[in-house]
């Protein structure tokens, strides 16, 4: 029972995009070592341009 809250909390921000900087970062360390991430700032600033530059993309 007490993975239930947990798994919640997971999904929650997976659905509302909270561990995109996350995985960028992983990404980032294990393709591009030695490449320095962009700020959470940054990396939401440019998300949020990809995603109006092509509206499709999103689910709502």
């Amino acid at each position: 029972m007490r993975r239930l809250p947990r798994a919640v909390m997971w999904y929650l921000r997976e659905l509302f995009g909270e561990n995109a900087y996350d995985k960028y970062v992983a990404h980032l360390a294990r393709h591009h070592p030695g490449q320095q991430p962009m700020s959470r700032r940054e990396f939401e600033w440019e998300r949020t341009d990809r995603l109006d530059r092509n509206p499709g993309a999103r689910c709502c």
